[in-house]
């Protein structure tokens, strides 16, 4: 070996050496959080709002949802704390006044009720029936379906274990990391709203925007506020649903604002026994059992994978075949919000120092809406400005289903 050799040797092992013996950097001490506290906040339009009280919904709520003219924005609020109360758990949530749902939520914990015992009585075994029907699934926006679909699922051959290869590898899901919001079996003690006790409701024009006051005997004492810019997503404003020269159907929307991603889905029958499902996902998943709520970084994902839609998509197309299949279907859109995200105290600058966390704030959105595919809302298309469904085309006529047909076609109540 030569002398420039060995010398190249011995310097790189003594680079190595001092690397070894630098100090790492001082890892920071975190602890906590003593409580969590998770506002899950909805706006929803269409037929998702018509329900938002729970029972079965009025005529005229069916209808107003029909036409889009339903719109209700809805407050989860779970606060989840390591600490137990000397007495009974009690908390509650001062909203800003605009809000509109009262001065004081009332955070309750539940009673955890023991499950009732059920006795079988002796008797013949009930005859087996073999299940009956078949499910299509489709994917993807465009005016006609890629090759390779629909996936055909026959009931009764999943009865016997057969499963199509293409439903398996729809089966192997999107790699969702599952959100963990406070909860009974995750924290000592735990509130939520709304609840039996609290029968108030945020309206329609109830706003986030403000001071925020969490206070209980379990939790430290929580306070953020909301601009601007972290209030309920705004409402979907359909341009389109309606069918195209090719049969397809197009449903269009101005842009939601504060939306990081949107997702599109039908779901319908032939009025037989088929079930026909489609998604606006490029990517052969079951997008239907996502989440209502995603991370930021799955949004990220998934838009880049395009299961999701981009924030800057404005319309979809569900392909024709979709429409022949189940002349009788609902579309469910939905924008995925960002998120607001407070702590105290505030991270100590100096990694030396502790972070002892006291509590720590997640305030989530989302936006969705419903309806009857091919049946447009009061004024859609009525604005010069908005761009028509295909650009050089004039705007599609909406087709006129008959709203009590296709609801029962669909097994939605329709009260005469």
């Amino acid at each position: 070996m030569t002398f420039r050799g060995r010398a190249g040797l011995v310097i790189g092992a003594a680079v190595l050496a001092g690397a070894a013996a630098a100090p790492s950097a001082p890892r920071q001490v975190v602890t906590g959080p003593v409580a969590v506290y998770w506002v899950s906040a909805q706006t929803n339009s269409g037929f998702g709002a018509m329900n938002a009280g729970g029972g079965r919904p009025s005529l005229a709520s069916i209808m107003g949802g029909m036409r889009g003219g339903n719109v209700t924005r809805m407050l989860l609020l779970q606060l989840g704390s390591s600490q137990k109360p000397t007495g009974a758990p009690a908390a509650d949530h001062l909203p800003p006044q605009g809000l509109g749902a009262g001065p004081d939520l009332p955070l309750v914990t539940p009673v955890q009720q023991s499950a009732p015992t059920i006795r079988e009585e002796p008797g013949a075994p009930s005859q087996y029936q073999k299940p009956r029907g078949r499910m299509l699934i489709f994917w993807g926006c465009g005016e006609h379906a890629r090759p390779g679909q629909p996936v055909v699922i026959d009931f009764a051959k999943v009865a016997e274990g057969q499963m199509p290869p293409a439903f398996a590898q729809m089966m192997r899901g999107l790699n969702i990391t599952p959100m963990q919001p406070p909860s009974p079996s995750r924290n000592a003690t735990y509130g939520e709203w709304p609840n039996a006790r609290a029968r108030t409701s945020v309206p329609a024009n109830g706003s986030l925007i403000g001071d925020h006051v969490v206070r209980g005997n379990y939790s430290p004492e929580i306070r953020f506020s909301l601009g601007q810019d972290q209030d309920f997503m705004p409402p979907f404003d359909l341009t389109s649903n309606a069918k195209l020269a090719s049969g397809a159907m197009q449903l269009a929307w101005r842009p939601v604002r504060s939306a990081q991603a949107y997702a599109a889905s039908t779901m319908g029958s032939d009025g037989n026994e088929t079930m026909v499902m489609w998604s606006s996902s490029e990517l052969q998943s079951l997008m239907f059992a996502l989440p209502d709520f995603l991370r930021p970084e799955d949004i990220q994902r998934l838009v880049a994978q395009k299961a999701l839609l981009a924030p800057a998509t404005t319309s979809c197309a569900v392909p024709k075949e979709v429409v022949d299949a189940a002349p009788q279907s609902m579309f469910n859109l939905v924008a995925y919000g960002p998120e607001a995200n407070f702590a105290f105290p505030a991270r100590p600058a100096d990694p030396k120092v502790a972070w002892n966390i006291a509590w720590q704030v997640k305030v989530r959105y989302r936006s969705a809406t419903s309806g009857l595919l091919g049946m447009a809302s009061p004024g859609m298309g009525d604005d010069e400005d908005a761009p028509p469904a295909r650009p050089g085309q004039p705007k599609p006529k909406p087709a006129k289903p008959k709203a009590g047909d296709i609801l029962k076609g669909l097994g939605l109540p329709f009260p005469g």
